[in-house]
């Protein structure tokens, strides 16, 4: 794989950070109208029906200019297609999109021809978020405001709003998960299969990873591998943590795509003794989940709906918009998606958000 398929090295993934938990105004509405009366119930529901059907009607037409990646990657293709899908439900949105480019001076130049053409708002995933902060900057000097999708960009003078997902949170959930299916059991040991080394995004899904498991004193990790969110990384990687391990009680794999290597390398060695958390949210691996009879029992959320999102957030700012469901007038800074774990309890909500 030729380019990083997450977030950079200089992405902020802290909690502690200016990043906001995306979803957190919902489940505050949620718990307040867990308090009420079914009548108020009843109630806030249309209220909230009535404000969704308020925020879809078309009103002024924007034109988003939509920079995203080369889809090498299930991830990548999944985001180019989220942003097209939605923008396709807005009467009022024209979505001009360029080719997708893991080249940054492509990129740039293709960014270029959108600030030209004076669209009214961009969403940007680059290539590499430090070489292109100059061209957000362009942008927003023209009065273009950026929406920078995943990849930040190095200053946060070069976009109006970041989205994206959390790398730290993944591994914290992941640890968790295994965590309460093994605590029950006495000298319990994990292995790990990352993703590449040399990204800071790997670095974080371990130490959440590690973190987790902290507060399960029965668990210790045995072994870890980097692999490089192949298909032919996973199976070769996971053939040596499988050789240099004879028996372990969970595993978690930081990618779905090159979790498929890793269940070809497991099925080879003719291993079923342990249980499997992946990463990322392919349908793949939710099928695999929903199924039951694999090694497979979960997989760890980094939803690319944040494109989805991000045209949203871009009409939003297009029209003068604030975020429904929130008071706030204007969208926020920053806006950090949530790892949520699918299991086979919980895969049919997640299944038409899983990527090929």
């Amino acid at each position: 794989m030729r380019d990083n398929p997450r977030t950079p090295a200089n992405s902020p993934m802290s909690p502690s950070r200016r990043n906001l938990l995306f979803g957190t105004a919902a489940a505050g509405a949620l718990f307040a109208a867990g308090c009420t009366s079914n009548e108020n119930n009843d109630d806030n529901e249309k209220s909230r029906q009535a404000a969704n059907t308020a925020d879809t009607k078309p009103g002024k037409a924007v034109t988003i200019g939509f920079a995203g990646p080369q889809a090498d990657h299930g991830w990548l293709n999944a985001i180019n297609q989220q942003a097209k899908r939605r923008a396709k439900e807005y009467e009022d949105v024209t979505l001009e999109t360029t080719e997708g480019s893991n080249d940054t001076a492509q990129q740039i130049g293709q960014i270029e021809t959108l600030i030209n053409k004076k669209v009214d708002v961009l969403v940007i995933l680059p290539a590499d978020g430090k070489a292109l902060t100059q061209v957000g900057l362009k942008a927003m000097k023209a009065g273009i405001p950026v929406v920078n999708l995943d990849r930040i960009f190095a200053s946060p003078q070069a976009y109006r709003c970041w989205i994206g997902g959390d790398n730290y949170g993944m591994g914290l959930n992941a640890g968790r998960y295994i965590g309460e299916q093994l605590k029950g059991k006495k000298n319990a040991k994990v292995v790990e299969l990352a993703g590449l080394d040399n990204l800071e995004l790997t670095g974080q899904r371990t130490k959440g990873f590690d973190d987790a498991l902290k507060n399960y004193p029965n668990i210790e990790k045995v072994g870890r591998q980097a692999a490089e969110f192949t298909v032919e990384s996973g199976q070769a990687k996971m053939a040596q943590l499988l050789q240099a391990h004879s028996k372990f009680d969970a595993l978690w794999n930081h990618d779905d795509d090159q979790g498929v290597g890793a269940e070809r390398a497991i099925q080879q060695a003719g291993r079923d003794d342990f249980l499997m958390v992946g990463g990322a949210g392919a349908k793949r691996a939710m099928d695999a989940i929903k199924a039951d009879n694999s090694v497979l029992k979960a997989t760890v959320l980094y939803p690319p709906t944040m494109a989805a999102s991000a045209i949203d957030l871009a009409r939003a700012l297009g029209q003068g918009k604030g975020v429904g469901g929130l008071a706030e007038l204007e969208i926020p800074a920053s806006l950090t998606l949530y790892s949520a774990v699918v299991t086979k309890d919980n895969v049919d909500a997640y299944l038409p958000t899983g990527f090929s």
